[in-house]
């Protein structure tokens, strides 16, 4: 599996993912307004990483780079549980400069303990439209050694 950042090729394919990714995992929401370009709007002015094996595109990561947040973490539900959500974690990771954040919906109980079991950590609470959510933080490794010292 390769991790690479995204290009316009890869457009078509993204749009289509998100939102079957959407409709398999989203099962809470009403996915009655849902349309291919939203992956337009979602990503824009963020930087994204695309997991692809054999040509085949297996999902995308984007992010605010100035922000150090995930904003999006998507793989085609034909590819879950296979590490590649893994993958674009650890890759979106390693390019943080300081402490990451992301927001993840009560509601998806799955992406919540994965976030966990990669080392985030729930600091918070809110609502938003798609309802209530944890705002989560990942302390680079090299931030932790300088706290500790």
């Amino acid at each position: 599996m390769q991790i690479r950042p995204f290009t316009e090729a890869d457009r078509p394919f993204l749009r289509t993912l998100f939102l079957a990714s959407r409709q398999a995992s989203w099962t809470w929401l009403d996915p009655d307004g849902w349309q291919l370009e939203d992956f337009d709007r979602v990503v824009l002015g963020e930087k994204v990483l695309v997991a692809e094996e054999h040509g085949h595109r297996l999902g995308f990561a984007a992010w605010l780079e100035n922000d150090n947040f995930l904003h999006s973490l998507f793989i085609d539900p034909q590819y879950q549980g296979r590490g590649v959500g893994s993958a674009l974690l650890q890759a979106i990771q390693e390019r943080f400069t300081s402490t990451g954040a992301l927001k993840c919906l009560l509601a998806n109980k799955h992406a919540r303990q994965f976030y966990l079991h990669h080392g985030w950590q729930i600091v918070s609470e809110g609502e938003s439209e798609q309802g209530r959510y944890v705002l989560m933080h990942y302390q680079k490794a090299a931030t932790l050694r300088r706290a500790g010292n």
